[in-house]
C-alpha cells in the first residue's frame, strides 16, 4: 500500500521561506512523477508543482514560479517544496500526490493517484 507523507508546513510571514516534504513508502518512487497541489478555505485544489522521474523535468503554476522550487530525492523516496517570499495569498494546505501515468499533463489533479492528507502552510502580512 503507497503512503503520502507531507511534513513542514507551519505559519510564517510575508517574505519568509518555508520549505515543506512529502515522502512515500509502499511503491517504487522512481515510478512516480511527483506534484504539489493546494487549496485554500472556499477554494479548489490547485496545481503549485510537478517534476519528473529523475528530475530532470519541472512544472510550475505561473504564480509561484521564481519563488518556489521543487526538487526530489529518489535514494530518499522524498520530495521537497521550497518556498521563497512567501505571500499571503500563498495560505492554504499543501497536498504532496503522485503520479503513474506519466509527464504530459502533470498539472491535472485527476492523474494523480496517491494523495497525502496535507499540511497547512499559513503566511500572514
Amino acid at each position: 500500500q503507497v503512503q503520502v507523507v507531507e511534513s513542514g508546513g507551519g505559519l510564517v510571514q510575508a517574505g519568509d521561506s518555508l520549505r515543506v516534504s512529502c515522502v512515500v513508502s509502499g511503491g517504487v518512487f522512481t515510478n512516480y512523477v511527483m506534484g504539489w497541489f493546494r487549496q485554500a478555505p472556499g477554494e479548489g485544489r490547485d496545481f503549485v508543482a510537478a517534476i519528473s522521474w529523475e528530475g530532470g523535468g519541472k512544472d510550475y503554476n505561473y504564480a509561484v514560479k521564481g519563488r518556489f522550487t521543487i526538487f526530489r530525492d529518489n535514494a530518499k523516496n522524498t520530495v521537497h517544496l521550497q518556498m521563497n517570499r512567501l505571500k499571503p495569498e500563498d495560505t492554504a494546505v499543501y497536498y504532496c500526490a503522485a503520479n503513474l501515468k506519466g509527464w504530459g499533463r502533470q498539472d491535472a489533479s485527476s492523474e494523480y493517484t496517491y494523495w497525502g492528507q496535507g499540511t497547512q502552510v499559513t503566511v500572514s502580512s
